[in-house]
């Protein structure tokens, strides 16, 4: 009788982690503040309590993700992962992608709801006297449902041309999109100046297009109160800023990782999970040009 033997692949089991709750606290605590502080804005009251809540949480939310990624990265260098852990990470990886493009397309579908349906319909065949939304492109009716006094809630003076600022940051954010590109290729071949400078280059454009958004932000002609155009142009534009600021972040992480020696062609997940979420953050502005600033 001949003894057959099978192989098994080792399948990392982490030790019991603090990350998971401390992260989900965290996530309570900056929605919750990010929440109250909306609420106060609205109500027009000068409170101090939504703004601290919400920067507590912003911090605890950083503070588990170097925890939570540099116990990741140690495991890694450590050699603890295999070929299967590796697909585990992409496809988590992938999902969260999938996840983000449901988060974006909620708030474009929004945009495309009010521009193209219930704004023509409130304003076109409802009664005009109750047109509770102002639309630069349409002629909306005054006053607002619930507030006559249009100095109260101004009506936008117009929409901000795309081929200003807004053409600019899309040169940024496309360009920054092939020097990281550039930084991939040039780890996959080993050229380790390459790879730092390419991903020097892209922080840069990063934060240099996050620094011309917020002074767009500063002298656009409307605000988030007052118009649900106002609302969904910084609604939109300012998650994604976010996710820019966020990946910005992230790269500069993976700089410094970079200069300390980490990654080879063969292994270099947490970078190209990074350039995964970048590319995606370009793909989406694409989007908003076009549809928020174009069209």
């Amino acid at each position: 009788m001949s003894q057959q033997t099978t192989s098994h692949e080792n399948y990392y089991v982490p030790a019991q982690s603090k990350w998971p709750i401390v992260g989900t606290l965290a996530l309570l605590t900056t929605v919750f503040g990010l929440g109250s502080w909306f609420n106060d804005l609205k109500a027009g009251r000068d409170e101090i309590s939504g703004p601290i809540i919400f920067f507590v949480g912003a911090l605890l939310i950083a503070y588990m993700m170097f925890g939570w990624f540099g116990a990741v990265v140690r495991e890694g260098r450590a050699g603890l992962y295999s070929a299967q852990m590796d697909r585990s990470f992409r496809w988590g990886m992938s999902w969260f992608t999938f996840y983000e493009v449901m988060f974006f397309l909620a708030f474009f579908g929004v945009l495309f709801y009010i521009r193209y349906w219930v704004g023509p319909w409130l304003d076109g065949e409802g009664d005009k006297g109750v047109s509770a939304m102002l639309w630069p492109n349409f002629e909306y009716s005054w006053p607002l449902l619930n507030n006559p006094d249009p100095s109260v809630y101004p009506a936008p003076e117009g929409t901000i041309s795309p081929w200003g600022l807004p053409l600019i940051n899309t040169i940024l954010l496309v360009t920054s999109s092939f020097t990281l590109t550039w930084a991939h290729h040039a780890l996959l071949h080993g050229d380790r100046s390459g790879l730092k400078w390419g991903l020097a280059l892209t922080v840069a454009l990063g934060v240099l297009f996050t620094s011309v958004q917020a002074y767009e932000y500063a002298h656009a002609p409307f605000a988030f109160s007052g118009s649900l155009y106002g609302a969904t142009f910084f609604m939109l534009t300012g998650f994604h800023g976010a996710h820019v600021t966020m990946g910005a972040i992230i790269l500069t992480v993976m700089l410094v990782r970079s200069f300390r020696g980490h990654f080879t062609p063969d292994q270099h997940f947490g970078f190209e999970a990074a350039a995964w979420y970048w590319h995606f953050v370009d793909v989406v502005w694409i989007g908003l040009f076009v549809f928020v600033y174009v069209i």
